[in-house]
């Protein structure tokens, strides 16, 4: 009997992936999104506010499915979220996860491999 361990990766979810950066933003299949909204049945680009100006409708369209909680991505290093964003999301209980955009996109993956319903908002990388 060997000791030997055989990892292997788990199938993705459904649904839009993240497949890597480009110096454009996120790439989803072929196209590179700046700024990307992503739910577990579509993505879309998005033109998000700045970042202290960011509220429960800039992300309306994610909070109509229902998820687990919502990753935000917060542009190329980590900022704390807007109170008040925070606020509105538990208020209508969900939970926000906030990290970076990159760290962001890589958990997405992970998450919905998962079988997680969860939504998430990432702002560019430049941000």
């Amino acid at each position: 009997m060997s000791d030997s361990i055989r990892i292997t990766r788990d199938p993705t979810a459904p649904g839009p992936i993240v497949r890597g950066f480009a110096a454009t933003g996120f790439r989803v299949g072929e196209i590179a999104y700046p700024a990307l909204l992503l739910s577990p049945d579509w993505h879309e680009p998005w033109s998000p506010p700045s970042f202290e100006a960011l509220t429960a409708e800039s992300v309306a369209e994610l909070l109509d499915e229902a998820p687990e909680f919502l990753l935000l991505g917060t542009g190329a290093t980590l900022r704390r979220a807007p109170a008040a964003f925070v606020a509105a999301l538990e208020a209508r209980g969900l939970g926000v996860e906030v990290m970076d955009s990159r760290a962001a996109a890589r958990a997405w993956g992970v998450l919905r491999s998962e079988g997680r319903k969860i939504c998430a908002a990432l702002y560019p990388l430049d941000a």
